[in-house]
């Protein structure tokens, strides 16, 4: 009778197996949009800091996972939003534009993606641009549009 008892309850336990062979590949996918959101935190703190080679290396390290997330998860606007991000912060512009803009294609409300390009339109001196993508975000009541807004008014342009 102890045994049945045993069985049954070690049968109720649950748990997960994986053989040494298993590839989660599903984890490994959103490891890498996660790994490289890590690294672009990373990669912030030492700009903070002025340490611009530092901060470059984790950026391509970034971009390098989030292409591989990108390879299985081609319509999400939050990769093609990071891949343009970390593209502009090692100083690819165009590589960034096409990246959000493909991204815009997929949501055209992302705020993030409409802040960030028009962060890359203020920084390739395309003030006119920017101010289309903040005219975007101006309903959205959000920090993107206070941060791309205050960006452009330092550079001491007409707000549109």
């Amino acid at each position: 009778m102890k045994k049945i008892f045993y069985i049954i309850l070690i049968s109720l336990i649950p748990y997960n197996a994986y053989s040494a062979g298993s590839d989660s590949s599903e984890d490994t996918k959103s490891n890498y949009y996660k790994d490289a959101k890590k690294l672009v935190k990373q990669a912030g703190k030492f700009e903070k800091k002025e340490k611009a080679d530092k901060a470059k290396k984790l950026y391509s390290q970034a971009f390098e996972k989030l292409e591989k997330a990108y390879k299985s998860d081609n319509k999400n606007p939050d990769i093609l939003n990071y891949l343009g991000y970390t593209s502009r912060k090692i100083g690819n512009f165009e590589q960034a534009e096409k990246f959000y803009l493909k991204g815009l294609s997929i949501k055209p409300d992302h705020n993030g993606i409409n802040e960030y390009l028009g962060e890359l339109y203020v920084q390739t001196n395309r003030i006119d641009k920017a101010n289309e993508r903040l005219e975007v975000l101006k309903n959205c009541n959000c920090n993107e549009f206070q941060e791309l807004e205050l960006i452009i008014k330092t550079r001491g342009i007409k707000v549109y």
